[in-house]
């Protein structure tokens, strides 16, 4: 198991609370205890905001649950499910130290609004934080067994930046990149919660899936008619914009470095639906061009060799840019405003922020060392450069490797 300070560590750079990295942290080793068993491996389906940050999107908020669609019905079965939760507990603690307790496992087997069997459960666990009196951290996981899976699933890798990760990395069994999208837009057309707002432009605003509007479009459809509800248009979320606001911080501040302001958010929707309905969308902007000897770093934060400061500040930039918000620099003794785009590593070995300096005008180069402080703005940004911050995942699998 990791020790308390590299999980301290983590949740300084993140700017997220140490429990949410701890549940982070033990979200990665139950999905590697479940995916590690036969029974499971091919029949469990891993979907859901925790797969969008873990397989999809690095820079995105972080999630609480797991969510699984079945393959097999007979899986939702208290009995199975106590057994092979015990089985992945066993693995997991035998590999890590990380407990997760009997005493606090529970499941509970229920029928859903379809008139079809699910299954909660939820799992207690012991990691390197102390608990809190009378409050055991827990995972929960949702299994359900009647959705509409449009696409094959895909063998995808699971983002586990811990020191303790498995050799060989953490393979599971997921929804496709498009099925993971379209999902997603479903559950804004029906419940339009200020989560599905942040992860459908998050989605969108990832350039790689912007050749795919067909797939997507397509399984869209397959999930609303399953649903029996349409397909979301421009104009439909203007009556539930005074609710977005409303729960916009309570539902979002505990899952993200720092909370954009919702029209930060609300302004990338015409541009969506534009293409989502085939119109034709403005071209990306064109990347800054690379200096002789220059490299563009794309590589996770916390694999970088920088100080523990430094991480924290580029965390802050690189979820800025991520949210198309401008930031302001600490640099050399002076504040600057900058709209950030690239970070490159030098001949010399350096590693140099280019972004738009608001006050001159001009891009600018800012060297990591030399910034003293990075604080998100409120001030929102039409990217005049392609945004090469954000932490490259793995791209989706072409559709025939699926």
């Amino acid at each position: 198991m990791i020790p308390k300070r590299e999980l301290l560590n983590d949740s300084a750079v993140a700017g997220i609370h140490p429990r949410l990295i701890e549940k982070d942290y033990a979200l990665g080793w139950a999905l590697a205890g479940i995916f590690s068993q036969p029974e499971l491996a091919e029949n469990w389906l891993f979907k859901g905001g925790t797969c969008i940050r873990k397989c999809h999107l690095e820079t995105y908020r972080f999630s609480e649950d797991l969510d699984f669609t079945l393959k097999d019905v007979a899986h939702l079965d208290e009995d199975f499910l106590r057994r092979v939760l015990g089985e992945m507990s066993d693995w997991v603690h035998a590999r890590t130290g990380l407990r997760f307790s009997p005493a606090r496992r529970a499941v509970e087997i229920y029928e859903n609004p379809r008139g079809n069997i699910s299954a909660q459960c939820k799992i207690g666990y012991a990691g390197p934080l102390a608990p809190r009196a009378g409050a055991i951290p827990n995972i929960k996981l949702d299994l359900t067994a009647d959705e509409r899976l449009v696409l094959p699933p895909a063998h995808v890798s699971v983002r586990h930046p811990y020191s303790d990760a498995p050799e060989g990395g953490i393979d599971v069994l997921a929804y496709a990149y498009e099925e993971a999208f379209a999902e997603k837009i479903r559950a804004l057309a029906e419940r339009t919660l200020p989560r599905d707002l942040y992860d459908v432009v998050s989605f969108f605003r990832n350039g790689e899936i912007r050749s795919g509007i067909a797939v997507v479009r397509e399984v869209l459809e397959e999930k609303c008619r399953f649903k029996g509800i349409a397909a979301p248009r421009r104009g439909d979320l203007g009556p539930h914009r005074t609710d977005l606001e409303h729960h916009w911080d309570a539902m979002l501040a505990h899952q993200l470095l720092s909370v954009p302001p919702v029209d930060a958010i609300w302004d990338a929707l015409p541009e969506f639906f534009a293409w989502l309905d085939g119109e034709r969308v403005a071209s990306p902007p064109p990347p800054l061009p690379l200096a002789q000897g220059e490299a563009t770093v794309r590589e996770p934060t916390s694999s970088l060799p920088l100080r523990h400061k430094k991480k924290s500040h580029l965390e802050v930039i690189r979820f800025s840019a991520a949210n198309r918000l401008c930031v302001d620099l600490d640099y050399d003794g002076s504040a600057q405003r900058v709209e950030p785009y690239s970070l490159r590593r030098t001949p010399q070995g350096d590693f140099v922020l280019h972004a738009w300096n608001e006050r001159q005008r001009v891009l600018s180069g800012y060297r990591l060392d030399r910034i003293q402080g990075a604080r998100m703005t409120k001030r929102s940004f039409s990217p005049r450069h392609q945004i090469e911050l954000v932490p490259e995942m793995p791209p989706p699998p072409a559709r025939g490797e699926r």
